[in-house]
């Protein structure tokens, strides 16, 4: 077995300019990946390819990139072949949250969280799916933990309601894909570290009940999510498809 688990394949990586985005760029490029890259934020995503590059990966990438348009995912799929004639990895990593109470949520705050944590998804795997069935490809779906329980103090039925519907969705994709080849998995973080999070962690009325949930007792790092999603990438999970795995320090085991 190579050295490199991702050696020679081709790898869209949604969400490039982000906190876990750019940990998944470097991680997979890293491990012989040839990286496509997209996102919203033109100058977040430039200093991720400029990272990459200065590593010695290879990276190219497509911003702004608004992945609720079909214009766009197609642009994106586009560029990947393009650039390299095929795609073997596709990892919906791209989302926007919309924290709001059941009693106050606005159809605005809903459709955006459906529509930047859902919507984009499907839209780009349909786009890319023609590819991913010429090689027998593999797609890595973001779920969530709230797409898995109910949290009391986490205003989030817009985003629990977008992950089970991202975990649902990845086990019918991968019924469907399994005639080209296709294997479909999806990871579900607990709290991670991100820019996202970093306003609800210095809640303290927020962060302290959901760090009681973690049995390890501490938020995750991007990079202890990128190497679970690097290992559902590569040919070492060869034989998994259709499963959702939680990466989340135990909360969802009691």
């Amino acid at each position: 077995m190579s050295e490199e688990r991702l050696a020679g394949k081709v790898c869209v990586i949604t969400g490039t300019g982000g906190s876990m985005g750019r940990v998944a760029a470097l991680q997979f490029a890293k491990q012989g990946g040839k990286i496509v890259g997209c996102d919203i934020n033109v100058e977040q995503d430039a200093e991720t390819t400029a990272l990459v590059r200065a590593a010695g990966g290879e990276m190219t990438s497509i911003a702004p990139c608004d992945l609720t348009r079909e214009d766009d995912c197609a642009a994106l799929v586009e560029l990947a072949i393009a650039s390299y004639g095929r795609i073997d990895v596709l990892y919906n990593n791209a989302a926007m949250a919309y924290f709001e109470p059941m009693e106050s949520i606005g159809i605005d705050s809903w459709s955006k969280t459906i529509d930047q944590e859902l919507n984009l998804a499907f839209l780009l795997t349909r786009a890319a799916w023609p590819h991913l069935s010429e090689r027998g490809g593999c797609i890595v779906n973001v779920g969530s933990t709230c797409g898995m329980l109910g949290y009391a103090t986490l205003p989030s039925v817009a985003h629990a309601a977008a992950k089970g519907g991202v975990i649902a969705m990845t086990r019918q994709m991968a019924a469907e894909g399994r005639h080209q080849g296709i294997r479909v998995n999806s990871i579900s973080p607990g709290l991670t570290q991100t820019h996202q999070t970093v306003p609800l962690l210095a809640e303290q009325r927020l962060a302290e009940p959901l760090l009681a949930k973690i049995m390890l007792g501490r938020v995750a790092q991007p990079e202890e999510i990128i190497a679970t999603a690097l290992f559902l990438a590569s040919d070492e999970s060869s034989y998994i498809t259709g499963v959702n795995l939680p990466v989340d320090g135990g909360m969802t085991a009691w």
